[in-house]
C-alpha cells in the first residue's frame, strides 16, 4: 500500500511537471534599452530626440521651428510645435545650423503665398504634440500629431533615412516638403526640387549659415505613388516647397542625401536601404548601436545610473558624422568635388570641446575611426593650408579658440593608431601652430597675446600652449629634437598671464601692464580676456604643466588651497553680459562648460586626491540625470558625455596627449572596455555607491598602485583595475 501510494504521488508530480508551462528563460539585457535620447533636450542642453545611426550620414529628427539659442538642434523639450522632421542635426552645439529637407505631414489643402513671411508659413501649418505621443530609442523616433492624428515614424541606415507614416480615415494624405522656409539658422540661396516620376523626388539646397556654403542634394522614393504634385518658389529667395498627395493611408518614405550631386544622394539610398521593410530597418539600427554600447559594458545595482552611462556613450557616437558618399565622393572646402580613398570622410567636428575626453574616448573604443577623423583633418590641410578649428559640413567656422586638430592628431601618433602620413600629420601640426591667425603671431612674437590687440588673449593663449605640448611630444617621439624644444619652450607661454599680486590669469596689454579693472568673477560674452569664462575657471588651464602652475601658486599645500576655493566661492559669476555658457557651477566651477572638465583631477597632483574623489562624485550625482534637463549645460557633439563616461569608470584624461588617466571616483560596479577583439580591460569596484566615493586602494592585475594614475598602454593591454572604495576619506593614500 505504501509502495503504490509512493508510485501514484510520483506520477502527479510527472504530470504537473509536464502539464505546467516551461520556465521563462531569462532574456539577454539589451543596452539600447537604458538609451533616452530625450536626455539633454532640456534646460541647456541643445541635443535632438530623433532617429540616428552611429556616426552615420543622416540624423532624422523633429523640429519645432522656433528661433532661440536653446533650439540649436532644431528641437527644445519645452516646445510643443512641429515645423517639419528634417535629416541633418547637430548635438549639444551653441550655434544652430543644418535641420534640410524637411518633411511635415498634413490632412489639409495647402494653399502657398508669394512673398509670406517665413514664420506665417510655418505656423499655419505646423503640427502639434504632446511628450506622451512621442517615442524616441537608438535608431527610431515616433510622433502622433495631437492637430490631424498622422502618426509618423523615423529610422534610418549608415546613409538613408526611412519614414513611415500613417494618416488618419478623415482627411488628404499630403506631405509638405520644406526646401526653403528656415526652420533652422540659415538661410537658402539656390534651392531645386523635381519629380521624376510618381514615385521618385530628387533636388538640392544650398545655404548660407554658421556653414557659410552647405550643399545638400538628395533623392526621394515613395512606396506608393504621388497623385498630385505643386511645387512653387515662395518670394523669390530660393525657397522651393512643394506639396505632394497620396491616396494611400499609409506611406513609407526613403531619402538618402549627398553633399555633391542628386545621383550621389540615390546612390546612398539604394545601396544602403534598397527594400521598404520597416520593422528590419529598425532592428538593424537598433542592432548597430547595441554593438557600440557593448563596446563598454558596466555593472551597477541603478537602473537610472545605466541610463544616464549608456544615453552618454550614446550621445558620444552621433558626431562627428559621415560626410562622404557610398563612391567617397564629398563636397570639399572651395565647393569642389573632392573624394576619400580608402577612408571615411567625417564632418562636424566641435574640437574645442571635444579634444579634451571625446576623442581620448575614441582612441579606446573607435580606432579605426580616429584613423578615418585624422585622414579627413590632413586632407582639409592639404585643401586649405591648416588644420580645421571646427569643421562643419565641408566649411571651415573657425570656431572658439586654439586649434584642436593638433591634439587629436598627436594622440593616434603618441598611442601609435592609424596608418596615415606621420609625417605630413607634423608638417601640418607645426604650419597650423606657426600661422598667424587670431593672434599666434604675436603669441610667437612676444609670448603671449596682448589684450589691447587680440579679444579673449588669455583663454586663446592657454589653449594654444595645450597644442604646442601636445606638438612637442609628436616632435620628440619624431626624433624632431629641435622642434620638440622649441614647441615645448612655447607650450609655457601660458605663464606669462600670471599675476603673483592677484594669484590669477590675467589679460597682459602690448606695453607688459595688466589689463584694469580686474575682478576674476566678471565675465562678458562678447569680448574679455576669457573665452565662455572668468579668471576663476582659466586659472586652471595648463594640464600641460601642472606641476608648473603649482609653482606659480607656491606649492602643492597653497595650490590645493586655492584650487578649493574655486569650488566654495561665493558670487562666483558677475557682469551683465556674462556668457550662458557658464553653468553647472560648483562655487565657481562651471561643468556646463568644457574648459574646466579637468579641473575637479588636479587635486590628485597636490596630494588631495581625496578631494578629487569627493567632487566627481558630486558631479557626477548632480548634474547629470535620467531627465530632459539631465545635461548641466551643452553637450557639444559628445563632450559632456564623454566626460561621464570617463568619470563613471574611474579616470580622467586631465592632458589627452600625455598618455596618462588620472584616477576620480568610480561610481559604477564594474565596467569592462574592448580595446581589440578579443582583449578586455575591466575596472572593479565592488563597493562604489553615492556613499563610498573615496578610494582606499588601488591594484592593477593584483599589484598595488601607488600613483594616481594608469597609463594608456596599460589600458590597452587589458587586465584588471580594482578599485577598493568607502565612505571615510583615505588622506594619506597617493601623498
Amino acid at each position: 500500500m505504501l509502495r503504490n501510494t509512493v508510485i501514484y504521488a510520483g506520477l502527479i508530480v510527472l504530470m504537473a511537471a509536464c502539464s505546467a508551462p516551461a520556465p521563462k528563460v531569462a532574456q539577454t539585457e539589451r543596452l539600447t534599452d537604458f538609451v533616452d535620447p530625450f536626455i539633454g533636450t532640456g534646460d541647456h542642453g541643445h541635443t535632438y530626440p530623433g532617429a540616428a545611426y552611429p556616426f552615420g550620414q543622416i540624423q532624422l529628427s523633429p523640429d519645432n521651428g522656433t528661433q532661440g539659442w536653446d533650439w540649436c538642434s532644431g528641437y527644445h523639450y519645452s516646445d510643443s510645435i512641429v515645423s517639419g522632421f528634417s535629416h541633418l542635426h547637430l548635438s549639444g552645439t551653441g550655434i544652430g545650423d543644418l535641420a534640410d529637407i524637411s518633411f511635415l505631414p498634413v490632412t489639409t489643402d495647402v494653399k502657398f503665398q508669394d512673398g509670406e513671411k517665413n514664420g506665417d508659413f510655418v505656423k499655419r501649418y505646423a503640427g502639434k504634440y504632446a511628450h506622451n505621443q512621442e517615442v524616441a530609442k537608438a535608431g527610431y523616433y515616433a510622433m502622433t500629431l495631437k492637430n490631424n492624428g498622422v502618426k509618423a515614424e523615423f529610422t534610418v541606415t549608415e546613409r538613408a533615412g526611412l519614414h513611415r507614416y500613417t494618416f488618419p480615415k478623415e482627411g488628404e494624405n499630403n506631405l509638405i516638403l520644406n526646401l526653403g522656409f528656415a526652420i533652422n539658422w540659415d538661410k537658402p540661396y539656390i534651392t531645386n526640387l523635381q519629380v521624376i516620376d510618381n514615385t521618385t523626388v530628387i533636388g538640392s539646397r544650398l545655404s548660407h549659415g554658421w556653414a557659410a556654403d552647405q550643399h545638400v542634394f538628395f533623392a526621394v522614393k515613395f512606396s506608393k505613388p504621388i497623385t498630385k504634385s505643386e511645387i512653387v518658389t515662395v518670394g523669390g529667395e530660393g525657397r522651393t516647397v512643394g506639396l505632394l498627395k497620396f491616396a494611400d493611408k499609409q506611406l513609407l518614405v526613403k531619402v538618402g542625401i549627398s553633399s555633391v550631386s542628386t545621383e550621389n544622394a540615390m546612390a546612398n539610398l539604394n545601396g544602403s536601404l534598397p527594400g521598404w521593410d520597416f520593422e528590419a530597418t529598425q532592428q538593424a539600427a537598433s542592432a548597430a548601436w547595441e554593438k557600440e554600447l557593448s563596446k563598454i559594458k558596466i555593472q551597477s545595482s541603478d537602473p537610472v545610473q545605466k541610463k544616464i552611462f549608456y544615453t552618454s556613450l550614446y550621445h558620444t557616437l552621433v558626431a562627428p558624422a559621415l560626410f562622404s558618399d557610398a563612391n567617397g565622393e564629398f563636397k570639399g572646402t572651395k565647393g569642389d568635388v573632392q573624394k576619400a580613398v580608402g577612408y571615411n570622410r567625417y564632418t562636424v567636428f566641435s574640437l574645442w570641446d571635444t579634444y579634451r575626453a571625446l576623442h581620448p574616448l575614441f582612441t579606446l573604443t573607435q580606432p579605426q575611426r580616429v584613423n578615418d577623423m585624422v585622414k579627413t583633418m590632413l586632407d582639409h590641410y592639404k585643401q586649405t593650408g591648416l588644420l580645421p578649428v571646427w569643421e562643419l559640413e565641408g566649411n571651415e567656422t573657425f570656431c572658439m579658440v586654439g586649434n584642436h586638430s593638433i591634439s587629436v592628431i598627436a594622440e593616434a601618433i603618441l598611442k601609435g593608431i592609424g596608418d596615415f602620413d606621420k609625417e605630413l600629420a607634423f608638417e601640418a601640426m607645426k604650419k597650423t601652430s606657426m600661422f598667424d591667425r587670431d593672434g599666434m603671431g604675436l603669441y610667437d612674437k612676444l609670448g603671449y597675446m596682448p589684450a589691447d590687440q587680440i579679444k579673449q588673449s588669455v583663454a586663446k593663449s592657454e589653449e594654444v600652449a595645450v597644442d604646442d605640448w601636445a606638438v612637442a611630444a609628436v616632435a620628440q617621439k619624431l626624433g624632431k629634437t629641435e622642434d620638440a624644444a622649441y614647441f615645448a619652450k612655447r607650450a609655457l607661454n601660458y605663464r606669462a598671464y600670471f599675476d603673483k599680486e592677484t594669484g590669477f590669469m590675467r589679460g597682459k596689454l602690448t606695453n607688459g601692464k595688466w589689463t584694469t579693472p580686474f575682478d576674476p568673477a566678471f565675465s562678458n560674452h562678447e569680448g574679455s580676456d576669457y573665452t565662455e569664462g572668468n579668471g576663476w575657471q582659466y586659472l586652471w588651464l595648463a594640464p600641460q604643466d601642472v606641476s608648473g602652475l603649482i609653482g606659480l601658486l607656491g606649492g602643492k599645500e597653497p595650490f590645493a588651497q586655492k584650487l578649493d576655493q574655486l569650488f566654495k566661492v561665493k558670487d562666483a559669476v558677475k557682469g551683465e553680459n556674462a556668457s550662458n555658457d557658464i553653468s553647472g557651477l560648483i562655487g565657481a566651477y562651471a561643468h556646463g562648460n568644457e574648459p574646466g572638465h579637468h579641473t575637479s583631477f588636479l587635486f590628485n597632483y597636490a596630494g588631495w586626491a581625496w578631494r578629487t574623489q569627493e567632487l566627481n562624485r558630486e558631479i557626477q550625482t548632480t548634474m547629470y540625470t535620467a531627465t530632459p534637463a539631465g545635461l548641466c549645460g551643452n553637450e557639444d557633439c559628445g563632450q559632456m558625455s564623454a566626460w561621464y563616461i570617463f568619470s563613471a569608470m574611474g579616470f580622467y584624461p586631465v592632458n589627452p596627449s600625455e598618455l596618462k588617466y588620472q584616477f576620480g571616483s568610480p561610481v559604477v560596479q564594474e565596467a569592462r572596455l574592448q580595446v581589440a577583439n578579443g582583449k578586455y580591460f575591466t575596472m572593479k569596484a565592488p563597493m562604489a555607491s553615492v556613499a563610498n566615493k573615496y578610494i582606499q586602494a588601488v591594484t592593477l592585475n593584483g599589484q598595488k598602485l601607488d600613483r594616481t594614475y594608469i597609463t594608456h598602454q596599460e589600458i590597452m593591454d587589458g587586465g584588471t583595475l580594482e578599485f577598493t572604495m568607502g565612505a571615510e576619506p583615505n588622506k594619506t593614500l597617493f601623498k
